[in-house]
């Protein structure tokens, strides 16, 4: 199969700024150059088809050739291909979606601002929190706590708010206004025989530590993952976020949830949120709220902090925040036919029936020498990488053990990520058995022949 490209397509790759590209110096085969997929399947210029072990970037959530999704585009660009929410404007396709997602949103989550990207919604969280303060008469109430692995985006706000080194290394992040506390991985981080339930005690008790050495009068918001994505799969230990929430709201610090890689039935409910009982009073959502197919991400309010906006309509003329393409109806409607197949077609219950599978297949690999751990929920996980399971002492990192396997997994015709010590799966939701088993064969090859490429260089 060939591919149309321009006179100068290969001076055009070198052209392309590549975002997160930490894996160069382990990296020889240079860019992927994918040109077409259908359903869990993605291929690359040259006719290689691998499966889509990450879902791209853990939002192609209904698979790459979606016929309802482009019919949903097609008749919108034919009937309104644009317009704004500015000046009172609306169209109906972002009411209708405002509508559907608040329905599905856990209880009291009644409002949605739209923008473009998880970064987007992440960082007018932040600065509706900080606005929310000032109508409330609580001008020193504006610090966010985040946690240390998290990742919430990559703007000044939202990147501030990601707790990943190299997010902030010579970006001057993160602002001030951004605290980070301890990150939930009972793996890498508890103490020697310190059970899932004391160390979410733990780490609880130095939230509530930071909380009350800020002045919890300055303390505005939590913001977390239910599952961490991008800082490795990170799943919270037992008790975590019982202990969490209850501390929040002791303080009155308002709590955040980033649904955008949790959120339409990743971990096995709709949301993150109704897995791990929390409540937020902000909850972002991107990513699979249009399966990838349109840009488009919320950020869902409860109605006292409506109520406070509005207030403060009332009290300057005008809700002075917004972007051009915020809602745009071709985003919009095709967002809205993603929820409809979500419920149309029971994603949620299916993903329920095959993660079991997944998991099991999974776990079939823990007895590997280079696996140190393996975690995850619904279709979301990650296989630790250790080069010594006893101490879980983790390759250095210039032995680009991550990225080795990486390309290994794709000479085997499967994609998947690799993320600081592990390598993170996250296939399509549409995904069965027979994809399952793919996944995880490609991967317990790459790992094989990393062992006997790495593992007489390592202490057992």
């Amino acid at each position: 199969m060939s591919t149309p490209k321009s006179a100068n397509w290969q001076k055009d790759v070198a052209h392309v700024v590549h975002p997160y590209s930490n894996l160069d110096a382990h990296d020889t085969r240079g860019p992927l150059v994918i040109t077409r997929g259908d359903g869990c399947y993605v291929e690359d210029e040259s006719g290689n088809r691998y499966l889509e072990g990450m879902s791209g970037l853990w939002c192609a959530s209904l698979g790459f050739s979606e016929k309802r999704l482009v019919q949903a585009a097609t008749k919108q660009l034919n009937t309104l291909p644009y317009y704004h929410l500015f000046n009172h404007r609306s169209h109906p396709p972002g009411i209708e979606l405002a509508e559907a997602l608040t329905a599905i949103a856990p209880e009291g989550l009644n409002h949605v601002l739209f923008a473009n990207s998880g970064s987007e919604a992440n960082d007018a969280a932040i600065k509706l929190v900080w606005y929310y303060n000032n109508l409330l008469g609580r001008p020193k109430k504006k610090k966010i706590i985040s946690r240390l692995y998290g990742y919430h985006g990559v703007t000044v706000a939202s990147g501030s708010l990601t707790g990943l080194v190299h997010v902030h290394r010579d970006f001057d992040l993160p602002i001030p206004q951004v605290k980070h506390t301890d990150c939930p991985s009972h793996y890498h981080f508890a103490q020697p025989g310190e059970s899932e339930e004391q160390f979410a005690e733990r780490l609880a008790n130095n939230l509530e530590k930071m909380i009350l050495e800020e002045g919890a009068d300055t303390v505005a918001a939590f913001i977390a993952e239910p599952i961490s994505g991008s800082g490795g799969v990170i799943v919270p230990p037992k008790g975590y976020f019982e202990r969490v929430q209850a501390i929040l709201k002791k303080y009155d610090v308002l709590f955040i949830v980033d649904e955008v890689i949790c959120g339409f039935g990743r971990t096995g409910q709709m949301f993150g949120s109704d897995s791990f009982g929390l409540k937020p009073d902000m909850m972002t959502v991107a990513k699979g709220l249009s399966g990838a197919y349109q840009p488009i991400s919320g950020l869902l309010l409860t109605d006292a902090i409506h109520d406070a906006l509005k207030a403060g309509s009332r009290k300057h003329g005008a809700f002075a925040h917004g972007l051009t393409y915020a809602a745009h109806p071709v985003a919009a409607a095709v967002a809205l036919e993603t929820i409809k197949i979500y419920q149309e077609r029971k994603i949620v219950e299916h993903v329920q029936s095959v993660a079991p599978y997944f998991f099991e297949r999974l776990n079939q690999l823990s007895g590997h020498p280079l696996v140190g751990e393996v975690r995850g929920m619904g279709l979301l996980a990650a296989v630790e990488i250790t080069s010594d399971k006893a101490s879980k002492t983790p390759f250095p990192p210039e032995a680009g053990i991550g990225a080795w396997i990486q390309n290994k997994a794709m000479e085997h015709g499967v994609i998947v990520r690799a993320i600081s010590t592990c390598i993170a799966l996250c296939p399509p939701l549409i995904s069965e058995r027979q994809h399952i088993d793919q996944l995880v064969d490609g991967l317990a090859k790459a790992l094989d022949e990393a062992q006997a490429h790495f593992g007489a260089a390592v202490p057992a």
